[in-house]
């Protein structure tokens, strides 16, 4: 099996992951690499693009291409890299897992989560620092996930007993697999393909979950919420730890969205901002 890797720079990386799903729909394996973003697809000698090693442009974007034979078990090794997770205390713990981990004892959420072979199921840091801030909310309200993904947040948030729950992403993949994930885990949540980038302003809700890169983040707080809403608590994450003050700050003279905690882990951070 031939595995196609193409690494951008973080800030470049939204670009490169857009025209790089053009050519593989059903999404795409992404790596941490620092400062760098990986996306690799796997394929069949033949079905994947013949491209040697070079550096090249992808639309603005500056990347690397690296190709490379795997093992061709790596559809059921790639398993091994989801582990489940576990947060909170007392009743209001919550367990995340894929579908092939063991369920957790009876009294604790459990959040079951198909991650394809292209999203996560919430042990990435910045997915785990907005879970931990939304165990921490009152339960109940209106809720938008910006940027869902595999639904991890959405679902989390359903099953905590906020509601009405949407989702929004731009991925179509992504829009399928939250349907999907909310539909095996008996939550309604209401997803909705919305580009940032192209589509305007995203629909809020008083409360709105944001895990996104620096640059899309500037860009929400920049363009606001449909509508002109200014939601009364937003959760935003998806930034290094350096980035998060500039991020603080274009919520709070744009909106008027104050910081009132910073969750770190790793080179990771998540902001819980208020009103």
């Amino acid at each position: 099996m031939i595995r196609l890797a193409i690494c951008v720079r973080r800030e470049d990386a939204e670009v490169a992951l857009a025209e790089l799903l053009a050519f593989a729909p059903r999404g795409v394996e992404e790596v941490d690499r620092g400062e760098r973003v990986e996306y690799a697809v796997y394929g069949a000698p033949g079905e994947l693009p013949g491209l040697p090693d070079l550096k090249a442009a992808v639309g603005p974007a500056l990347v690397e291409v690296v190709t490379s034979e795997v093992a061709d078990d790596v559809g059921e090794r790639w398993r091994d890299f989801h582990r489940p997770v576990e947060l909170g205390r007392g009743a209001a713990r919550l367990h995340v897992r894929a579908p092939w981990h063991p369920a957790p004892p009876p009294g604790i959420r459990d959040v079951v989560i198909d991650p394809g072979q292209a999203f996560g199921t919430g042990a990435h840091d910045t997915t785990r620092l907005c879970l931990e801030l939304l165990l921490e909310l009152e339960p109940g309200g209106a809720i938008t996930d910006v940027g869902c993904g595999s639904g991890v947040l959405a679902i989390a948030a359903a099953k905590l007993g906020f509601g009405p729950v949407s989702g929004l992403d731009h991925e179509r993949e992504s829009v399928a697999a939250t349907k999907a994930n909310a539909t095996a885990n008996g939550v309604t949540v209401a997803v909705a393909r919305h580009d940032l980038l192209h589509d305007g302003p995203a629909p809020g809700a008083p409360i709105v979950m944001a895990n996104l890169l620096r640059p899309l983040l500037l860009q929400v707080a920049r363009d606001g919420f449909a509508g002109g809403s200014v939601p009364r608590i937003l959760i935003a994450s998806g930034l290094l730890a350096r980035e998060a003050g500039e991020v603080a700050a274009a919520f709070a003279a744009s909106m008027g969205l104050r910081e009132t905690e910073r969750r770190l882990g790793g080179e990771w951070a998540a902001l819980l901002l208020r009103q």
